[in-house]
């Protein structure tokens, strides 16, 4: 039987294939509507806003660093400069296996396991694609071995850079200072757009005082890069402005006399011209290589300055809190002159020891057996304690206190470094203060012959001396003389006035100081040491106990340890009628004044008077 044939509906077949290819259409229209409408909103309404954002992408704002400002001396022999450095940098993405490349150098080339480590800390902060030091410094051997074997290491390159450079090492690190990496604490401090080039900044001395006129100002470049971040082209650049240069009043020839004349003893010199303020020479033993501090000590010899019984890293000049000693008998005596305790004429019976009344302590002097009768002249070139033990007891240490303030004592010179310490000259108030007690008679004899709770800088006694030497006026001392500021124009510094002055009235009484200070050097405790000297001086002579001794008790130098001896010091002056230098000298645990600290002034003015030393 036949089956019977199905009945197509074409038309409605037809309807709805029509209505879904119109709903298909519609919903395409609508797409592209959507789509058309997101591009013109993208391209033309934000079109400013992506561009800018494009532009960003492409092209970006590199900083470039200033390069930093000289350092001379006043004869103009350069100090501190940038020098040129051979360094091994690897770009990390065009290395296959770091592991390996880091060890075939290190049989190369000596490669320290502190260097790969900075290294290695460096990497995690830098972009692959940027160059990364492995070693900082090549010698001219490794640049030769380096270079015959770069087709062997991919992404190795020698690249030259500035860094800072010290050529006289330790004998001029306690003034010029260093410089170093930036930290988070200097960074806290200065002006991080100006240092975003910069990873070395002034840490001690000239460097961080001057530290902005030195570091100059940052410049920048307009790079272009692909989307990597590699750099195409520079389209604009700003070059940065040099640091400027600092001209010292320093004489680094007369430094180097200096520290050769303490051989390598613990101790300082410094001299100043009195006239100006001008630190001729500012020497502390020992001293220690700034070089190892500007690309980053080790933990190890940083360890070895830190441990080392001589404090190389302390900055005796500015630092050192020593018992001034006899050295501040003529400021003492011209004291008691102008405040009438003594006159020129007052003659004092001196029998080897002095007692307050109704007291039995004995306040000894160095010469046992006395001098008999003794006047202002004598008692300062032959150092008679007697004498000034009587002359503090009349002045009191109210008096003593403030005129000692005026010569610059226990106040800071305002030198232009910042380590610089007061040190202490001690009052009533002060020992109140500080010990919650009253203040003895007895300490006001001590304090008489610069001993007990007195200290002073080396800074402080060869500025308190340059006062007599230029007839009563003190200045601020100064180690820059002049900058080199832009355009090759110097800005030269005028002497400044210290805020404090001690008030000279008598000339004569000044003049007959002066003249002790001449006898201390032709017959006096300093004869010896300047005999036939081709120049007039004027100095005194210092001996600091560092330990005192039992009222029963002999100093005797062989017994003590050699800690607890006594400092030797000398001040003094030249030429004797108008003076250009002023000068200090101390020598830690050397002994006496006359022996130790004389013979080492003598040496440095015989230079500075010939041009060369004996």
């Amino acid at each position: 039987m036949a089956q019977p044939h199905s009945i197509t509906d074409h038309i409605r077949e037809t309807d709805i294939h029509l209505a879904r290819s119109i709903f298909m259409l519609v919903f395409v229209i609508i797409l592209l509507l959507g789509l058309f409408s997101r591009a013109f909103y993208l391209q033309v309404i934000e079109h400013e806003d992506y561009e800018t954002s494009s532009q960003r992408n492409r092209i970006n704002v590199v900083p470039v660093a200033p390069t930093r400002g000289l350092i001379y001396d006043r004869n103009g022999v350069l100090l501190a400069e940038n020098q040129s450095v051979f360094r091994l940098e690897i770009i990390p993405e065009q290395v296959e296996n770091m592991t390996k490349l880091l060890g075939e150098l290190s049989d190369l080339i000596n490669i320290e396991e502190r260097e790969i480590s900075r290294f290695i800390k460096q990497r995690k902060y830098s972009r692959r694609f940027n160059k990364i030091p492995l070693k900082q410094r090549l010698t001219q051997e490794q640049r030769s071995l380096i270079s015959v074997n770069l087709h062997r290491f991919p992404g190795v390159s020698i690249e030259a850079r500035l860094v800072r450079y010290y050529p006289y090492t330790d004998s001029l690190v306690h003034v010029l200072g260093y410089v170093s990496q930036i930290n988070e604490a200097d960074l806290a401090k200065i002006d991080e757009k100006n240092y975003k080039a910069t990873r070395i900044i002034g840490k001690l001395g000239l460097e961080k005082y001057y530290e902005k006129a030195l570091h100059g100002t940052i410049g920048f470049q307009e790079v272009e890069r692909d989307a990597q971040g590699r750099t195409l082209r520079v389209l604009r650049q700003e070059l940065p402005a040099p640091g400027e240069n600092l001209d010292l009043h320093l004489d680094v020839n007369l430094q180097i006399l200096a520290e050769e004349a303490l051989q390598e003893q613990r101790g300082a010199v410094v001299a100043i011209d009195p006239r100006n303020g001008g630190v001729l020479a500012m020497v502390s033993s020992p001293g220690y290589d700034p070089n190892l501090f500007v690309m980053g000590i080790d933990h190890a010899s940083y360890n070895r300055l830190l441990s080392s019984k001589d404090l190389p890293l302390f900055n005796r000049v500015l630092q050192g809190k020593y018992p001034p000693g006899s050295t501040i008998k003529p400021m003492l005596g011209l004291v008691g002159l102008d405040y009438k305790a003594v006159t020129a004429q007052y003659r004092f019976f001196d029998r080897g020891w002095y007692t307050l009344k109704g007291k039995e302590h004995r306040y000894r002097d160095w010469r046992k057996q006395g001098r008999g009768w003794v006047n202002m002249d004598y008692a300062i070139w032959d150092s008679c304690d007697t004498y000034f033990y009587e002359l503090a007891f009349r002045l009191g240490i109210d008096t003593i206190s403030t005129t000692m303030n005026q010569f610059g004592f226990g106040i800071k010179t305002e030198i232009d470094v910042h380590e610089e310490v007061s040190a202490l000259m001690p009052s009533r108030q002060w020992k109140r203060g500080a010990r919650g007690m009253i203040w003895f008679p007895g300490e006001t004899l001590i304090t008489g012959i610069g001993q007990g709770f007195w200290t002073a800088t080396p800074l402080q006694l060869a500025n308190a001396t340059a006062v007599l030497a230029n007839y009563g006026v003190r200045y601020q001392p100064m180690l820059v003389n002049s900058i080199d500021a832009l355009g090759d124009t110097k800005s030269q510094f005028k002497p400044t006035l210290s805020p404090q002055q001690y008030p000279f009235e008598n000339a004569e009484n000044l003049e007959l100081v002066r003249r002790s200070m001449l006898h201390v050097v032709t017959k006096g405790t300093a004869k010896t040491a300047f005999a036939n000297a081709p120049y007039v001086s004027a100095g005194k002579t210092g001996t600091a106990q560092v330990k005192s001794i039992a009222q029963d008790e002999e100093y005797d130098e062989e017994k003590v340890a050699e800690k607890y001896r006594d400092n030797a010091m000398y001040v003094g002056f030249a030429p004797y009628d108008q003076p250009t230098i002023a000068i200090a000298v101390v020598v830690e645990n050397a002994g006496g004044g006359s022996k130790a600290a004389a013979p080492i002034a003598r040496k440095i003015l015989d230079y500075y008077f010939s041009g060369k030393p004996e």
